[in-house]
């Protein structure tokens, strides 16, 4: 399969490299080519392509956030009292600036956005939630969800 971006083509190799990475961020150049059947400078040049045309944004430690303290997930469902565009802005603008917000989708449905919120407890995420949360610009309303266990999160 292959798919053509920017008047590029992505290959099979291209997939694997991908792959390989999600599986593994932090494998040598070596072991990349080995893994996906490649010698290292075309494997190299093929990695760089990837990075350069928006494949790959970025390389991150995966840290398990509960052993830092962070054991309290809850999921927030926001209503807006306005959706033009002009609030949908302001709105994302200023949930991509609080720390304790994991992940913010703008959803299709009752509500105008999911929450994903990660504190210390549910003493600290009731404060983020009435001063953090509840001052963002247009927010009507919300309605939270506590997540008691995690079966499955992005990175494990």
């Amino acid at each position: 399969m292959s798919i053509v971006t920017n008047g590029r083509e992505i290959d099979q190799f291209d997939h694997k490299i991908i792959e390989a990475l999600i599986a593994d961020g932090r494998m040598s150049i070596t072991d990349l080519a080995k893994k996906v059947g490649l010698s290292n400078t075309p494997c190299q040049v093929r990695l760089k392509r990837l990075i350069e045309d928006g494949y790959i944004l970025g390389f991150r430690a995966v840290v398990d956030l509960k052993k830092l303290g962070k054991n309290h997930v809850a999921f927030t469902e926001v209503k807006l009292s306005d959706t033009r565009e002009h609030a949908l802005k302001a709105f994302n603008i200023a949930a991509r600036r609080l720390q304790e917000v994991e992940e913010c989708h703008m959803i299709a449905g009752a509500f105008d956005y999911l929450l994903k919120i990660r504190t210390s407890d549910i003493a600290n995420y009731r404060l983020v939630l009435g001063e953090k949360i509840s001052s963002l610009p247009f927010v009507a309303s919300t309605s939270t969800f506590v997540a008691m266990e995690a079966v499955k999160e992005s990175g494990a």
